[in-house]
């Protein structure tokens, strides 16, 4: 998979999703229904290996934000937390004996099975996984 390059209806599941909102990370851009972490800094960007800078993911972007001209700090966007569905990494499936586990980050939509040797981070708890995706929660 690759990395969204637009917005996206992730799915949410559950009764109402509860929102946070966190300062960008400057120069970047977080399309909608995209996974959102922070770096090390606490600046939020889009959700990617570990060598792109994020450490953990903290939810969903609920619009697309643009800070590709702002400084850290300049711009803020708002993330939904809960159970989403995101794309499963062919080459390292989630699978249903997963549930409750931890998924990794591979890119702002994609999920895998294991931390890639320490190059990816935790996305969040599976929920579920089905032929089209695997449903995480995050909190």
């Amino acid at each position: 998979m690759a990395a969204l390059t637009t917005n996206r209806l992730t799915t949410f599941y559950g009764d109402a999703p509860a929102r946070r909102t966190v300062a960008m990370k400057g120069g970047v851009r977080i399309f909608k229904g995209a996974q959102v972490a922070i770096d090390s800094s606490g600046f939020a960007r889009p959700a990617g290996l570990s060598a792109a800078g994020g450490v953990r993911v903290v939810g969903v972007a609920s619009a697309e934000y643009d800070n590709t001209a702002g400084a850290d700090g300049a711009m803020k966007c708002e993330l939904t937390v809960g159970v989403f569905k995101f794309l499963n990494h062919g080459a390292d499936l989630v699978t249903a004996a997963s549930v409750g586990a931890d998924c990794f980050v591979v890119d702002d939509q994609t999920v895998a099975l294991t931390n890639g040797a320490a190059t990816r981070y935790v996305c969040g708890k599976v929920q579920s996984v089905d032929a089209d995706g695997v449903r995480v929660f995050i909190a």
